[in-house]
């Protein structure tokens, strides 16, 4: 502070140190900021419900539908040749 009150002012290397100083402080909060975002944005307030298991299930429920209509298909492919009884 007293290089700054001093009457012939203060050096550029002491103004320069400070600046260099402010803007490092800027940048570390600039990262916290941006890691407090993020883990917000991560933020899943329902962790312990069932989601895992009912979006599981979906999917299970889904590869079946599809299996079945390939059956459905085979069978229908199948029905088109005459039968060899």
């Amino acid at each position: 502070m007293e290089e700054l009150a001093s009457p012939s002012g203060p050096k550029k290397e002491f103004v320069n140190s400070h600046c260099r100083e402010f803007m490092q402080s800027m940048k570390d909060i600039q990262v916290t900021l941006r890691e407090e975002i993020k883990s917000a944005c991560e933020y899943r307030p329902f962790e312990k419900c069932d989601y895992n298991a009912r979006i599981a299930n979906e999917i299970c429920f889904q590869k079946l539908e599809y299996v079945l209509t390939q059956l459905d298909d085979l069978k229908q492919t199948a029905d088109q040749y005459p039968s060899s009884d």
